[in-house]
């Protein structure tokens, strides 16, 4: 047994120089484990909830002193003396001491903590890398990398209304060389900015470049040109795909595009996505209505899914009821996967298998306001969740957990799989 001896927690800085929660576990037989929180920009409304001040004297009111207390005052109490082995047991007693689906009571910032530095001290425990801990021996298989390219929407200053262009691998046979594939053409896009005169110096949220376009499709276009600059072919050797976020554009009436000034049906924006899928090489459409619009995306779901990936990130917030009522509506056919969404790693393990169980593909994916912790680069080598999304091949906080794949790629050696663009099969060119 690994008994849970102490728990602190501490206020620190994210990526965006935020304040977020840091949660420190330490167990009977010396063993550690800690975890640092990320934030997201766009956020579900269904998703966790951040515990934070709102004391405007400290960090404008993003203060996260309260979630800290929550860590230290109520949860560190309870659950000392809990083995830190049996993840089920101490995320069970989280849920119960908060008692809210979004974390309201505790903080999700507060509860995500705890129980991942929780584990992450009981695979120290067992001396096991995280992802062998997490997933046993069959854990082996590196994801595919989306890589954010441009960024729009609350990561790049509304500059565009789309959230994320991103790069996807097709040609490359391992992580490694995907990773040295989606570089080349980050290079290659800050060339096409520059040729094209919208070039602008610094970086988004997420590492991406932050153009200034005249339309969204204009996107999709510079997407092309960065690929076939990098000296691949578009299609074939790497593909596009897209976070809209709609949510964040999404009114009453329908879909309000800032950029283009156009207001358009649910109807009329699934008819615009559906020629620029057509159009372009996009692999993956994420968030591509509003995360309410039920109806709407049961029919772009009828539409699209046999030609491009359909991902749920708003709309699912990683909760196993909003997924659940998506496979039962035919909606989407992927899932994007955040544990601070739903708030403990036994909840997150619950939604990877209900979708592995219907079919749904999953990514993995990173938060806007990251932090140093790579423990998603484990999580989706455990899961094999066949999928990743962290952000661009640029800054520390990303840079991380690209290093830690890689890292695990030559730890596994010759039992390292990787599937590729077999990921995709039914979606490329």
């Amino acid at each position: 047994m690994a008994r849970i001896q102490h728990v602190q927690a501490r206020q620190v800085l994210d990526s965006r120089g935020n304040p977020t929660v840091e949660v420190d576990v330490l167990l009977q037989d010396g063993a550690v484990g800690r975890a640092t929180v990320p934030s997201g920009a766009s956020t579900g409304k269904k998703e966790a909830v951040e515990m934070r001040d709102h004391d405007p004297a400290e960090y404008l009111g993003r203060g996260v002193t309260q979630a800290v207390s929550s860590v230290e005052q109520i949860i560190a109490p309870e659950v000392t003396g809990i083995d830190a082995l049996d993840q089920s047991a101490l995320d069970g007693k989280l849920i119960a001491l908060d008692g809210t689906p979004e974390k309201k009571r505790l903080g999700g910032n507060a509860v995500v903590g705890v129980s991942l530095a929780a584990a992450k001290a009981a695979a120290a425990s067992a001396c096991l890398p995280f992802y062998r801990y997490l997933g046993g021996l069959g854990a082996r298989e590196l994801p595919v990398p989306m890589v954010n390219i441009l960024s729009g929407g609350m990561h790049g200053g509304g500059n565009m209304d789309f959230q994320d262009f991103l790069a996807v691998p097709l040609r490359a046979p391992s992580f490694s060389a995907a990773i040295a594939d989606l570089a080349s053409i980050f290079t290659a896009m800050k060339q096409v900015l520059q040729s094209r005169g919208v070039y602008r110096a610094g970086v988004a949220d997420e590492g991406g470049y932050a153009p200034e376009l005249e339309s969204n499709e204009a996107g999709f276009e510079l997407m092309v040109e960065a690929i076939e600059r990098a000296g691949l072919k578009a299609g074939k050797e790497a593909a596009i795909a897209v976070d809209v976020a709609a949510s964040q554009f999404a009114n009453r009436r329908g879909y309000h595009l800032a950029v283009e000034d156009v207001s358009l049906t649910s109807l009329e924006f699934i008819e615009r996505l559906e020629k620029w899928v057509s159009r372009y090489p996009i692999v993956s459409v994420e968030d591509g209505l509003g995360e309410e619009d039920w109806v709407g995306w049961k029919d772009l779901t009828a539409r699209l899914s046999v030609r491009c990936q359909l991902i749920g990130d708003d709309i699912f917030v990683t909760r196993a009821d909003r997924l659940q009522r998506g496979i039962r509506e035919g909606v989407a056919n992927a899932v994007l996967v955040k544990t601070n969404q739903v708030g403990t790693l036994t909840e997150t393990l619950a939604v990877l298998a209900l979708a592995r169980r219907h079919g749904y593909h999953a990514v993995i994916s990173a938060r806007s306001g990251e932090t140093e912790d790579d423990s998603i680069a484990d999580l989706a080598v455990a899961t094999g969740a066949g999928q990743i999304k962290i952000g661009a091949l640029t800054r520390s906080e990303r840079l991380v957990k690209y290093n830690r794949l890689l890292r695990i790629e030559q730890q596994l050696g010759d039992r390292a799989q990787y599937r590729g663009a077999e990921v995709f099969e039914g979606f490329t060119a």
